[in-house]
């Protein structure tokens, strides 16, 4: 999620919540930002987290890879007199973009922001009829080239691993037949044939084509590789005593980033059997207070987004940085977005 999000199918869209930033003071508890120090949000979103990151007098190196939220948050920059430089580019590449000296704290919010959701004409929701986009940089191969154009073997393993739907086989075969005979450009359309093939029942909570948006969305923005890439990047850049906090919305992320702090506090800071830790690597991170925390009960009474949220954190120490290994994540095989046309 970006700064002001939550996770797509939580609370109304827009409203009063759309712009409080969730687990905003156990952010701040964790990231423990400094005058003089330099701070990097990956997400900036509506910059939420990088205005209370000011607000404590530290600077911010923010990006965002949507040119929407770039734009926008120019009135910050500028109200902000050069403590505030705004990037676009992936949170993957910020090792790209942090100072020579290092980082003093970094900020991950993960996933897709309110605005984007909210949005009819990015594609991300179909709550309000859009164009089967789904693209925050709004760039490269869209939700539709994915739809129109994979086979149906490779849908069925992105909704399944991506969005956890238990009917991926039965809906990815359908739109193979379907899209022969009109393909799929809109994000209604979709979602309602995927009802009739997988009718809603009663007892469901959530519409039947929550899991596959869920799913295209992850797959056209690469997010479980970015969160890795991104991961191992801050690793790189932190400074000895920099914080890394990230708050996620679901479980793959959430997964991703518990198995990298139990794969870096070492064999004192909880590891795992199924990651197994070699006598020599050092550890390179300490946790700091619990090892996850959600939010309140009343944060979430007040702010619907924050009651799939999840922050992990840890602090940096001396040890070199280990090697960024994609094989502890466990994520699986599944055809490269950038191989495709669009």
């Amino acid at each position: 999620m970006t700064a002001d999000s939550g996770a797509a199918s939580g609370g109304a869209g827009g409203g009063p919540v759309r712009h409080i930033p969730v687990l905003l003071s156990e952010v701040l508890e964790h990231l423990q930002p400094q005058p003089g120090e330099i701070v990097l949000d990956g997400t900036f979103g509506a910059g939420g987290y990088s205005l209370a990151v000011l607000e404590c007098g530290a600077d911010v190196v923010a990006l965002d890879r949507d040119p929407a939220a770039i734009n926008a948050g120019q009135v910050l920059v500028n109200a902000h007199g050069g403590r505030l430089r705004l990037v676009q580019a992936r949170f993957s590449e910020l090792a790209d973009h942090a100072p020579e000296g290092g980082l003093d704290a970094i900020m991950l919010d993960i996933g897709v922001s309110s605005m984007q959701i909210d949005e009819a004409e990015r594609g991300f929701s179909f709550q309000k009829d859009g164009p089967l986009d789904m693209r925050m940089s709004g760039s490269g191969p869209n939700a539709a080239d994915v739809i129109n154009i994979m086979k149906a073997a490779d849908l069925t393993r992105i909704f399944g691993f991506l969005g956890e739907e238990k009917k991926a086989g039965r809906i990815a075969r359908a739109i193979e037949k379907r899209r022969l005979v009109e393909p799929f450009s809109r994000t209604r359309d979709l979602a309602n044939f995927i009802e009739t093939v997988n009718p809603r029942r009663m007892r469901d909570k959530i519409h039947p084509a929550t899991r596959v948006f869920q799913a295209l969305r992850i797959f056209v923005n690469e997010e479980l590789h970015e969160l890795a890439a991104a991961l191992f990047a801050a690793e790189r850049v932190l400074k000895p005593g920099g914080r890394l906090v990230v708050v996620s919305f679901h479980s793959l992320e959430d997964r991703i980033v518990k198995r990298f702090f139990r794969s870096r506090f070492g064999r004192n800071g909880g590891g795992s059997r199924h990651l197994p830790i070699s006598q020599s690597d050092p550890a390179t991170f300490e946790p700091i207070g619990k090892t996850m925390v959600a939010a309140s009960q009343e944060e979430m009474r007040i702010n619907p987004r924050a009651r799939s949220a999840k922050l992990r954190s840890g602090r940096r120490l001396d040890a070199e940085p280990l090697a960024a290994d994609i094989a502890i994540f466990g994520l699986p095989q599944l055809p490269a977005i950038a191989n495709m046309g669009g």
